[in-house]
């Protein structure tokens, strides 16, 4: 099973979507894109297969957007675009690509939508909220 997680580990819903992929038992490739950020096509690619814009993709909270000037609605896409890469915390967290298709994973649920695999057992958030129950099924 190919799954790409652009993760942060220091991001809770970063950890619920990975740990949701591996409740459905697959293991799949973790990329923590802080360390390394995807590729300028790979990131177009990724937001324009998710269904958004730039700048739906565009992190704000916890990151240098307002000192960078980034709320300037004149700013393009490509002028975005190289801001993230240069700042890859700017980067939203987590995309998730599957065979399925490719999501923004906030809120973390939103990768079953794209992982159609059967959950192996329980889930809970690290909130505590429950997304999938003892029989494997979506609550959520």
């Amino acid at each position: 099973m190919d799954v790409t997680i652009y993760h942060n580990p220091a991001c809770g819903t970063s950890r619920n979507t990975l740990a949701l992929i591996r409740n459905a038992g697959v293991e799949p490739t973790v990329i923590d894109y802080l360390k390394t950020p995807p590729a300028l096509a790979v990131l177009q690619d990724m937001i324009s297969k998710a269904g958004l814009t730039v700048r739906e993709a565009i992190r704000q909270k916890g990151t240098p957007y307002g000192e960078l000037g980034l709320n300037d609605p004149k700013l393009t896409d490509d002028q975005l675009l190289d801001a993230m890469l240069a700042h890859p915390i700017l980067i939203n967290r987590p995309f998730v690509v599957t065979p399925w298709g490719v999501r923004l994973s906030r809120p973390s649920e939103i990768v079953l939508d794209i992982l159609p695999l059967p959950q192996k057992g329980p889930f809970l958030k690290e909130d505590g909220e429950v997304l999938i129950d003892a029989g494997g099924n979506r609550v959520a």
